[in-house]
């Protein structure tokens, strides 16, 4: 079976979730974030069509996660990613990536 680079990526993405996952800390945020980098750049804005997350509205953002991670908003990848996010979690992720400057 062939690994495509896709699945590779959500792979590490999900190692880097459950690494960010062992505890709080203030960079909490940002470590989560870095996993966002593969497919949304990694300052958060893309112009590859994936949906900036740079100064977006962190209860939006904490919301799409949530969406994602119940199932009520459709992904190839997403899904997988936000499955194993805590709230607290969201709320990191979503409170760093609403910080940054949109570029």
């Amino acid at each position: 079976m062939r690994t495509t680079p896709i699945v590779a990526a959500a792979a590490l993405a999900a190692a880097s979730l459950a690494a960010a996952a062992q505890g709080t800390y203030p960079n909490a945020g940002r470590d989560l974030a870095a996993s966002c980098a593969i497919c949304h750049g990694t300052n958060g804005t893309n112009a590859g069509g994936m949906p900036n997350l740079a100064g977006q509205p962190q209860d939006y953002l904490a919301r799409q996660l949530r969406d994602f991670r119940d199932g009520k908003r459709p992904a190839t990848i997403m899904h997988q990613i936000s499955k194993g996010l805590t709230e607290d979690q969201i709320a990191a992720v979503s409170a760093y990536w609403s910080a940054q400057k949109a570029k």
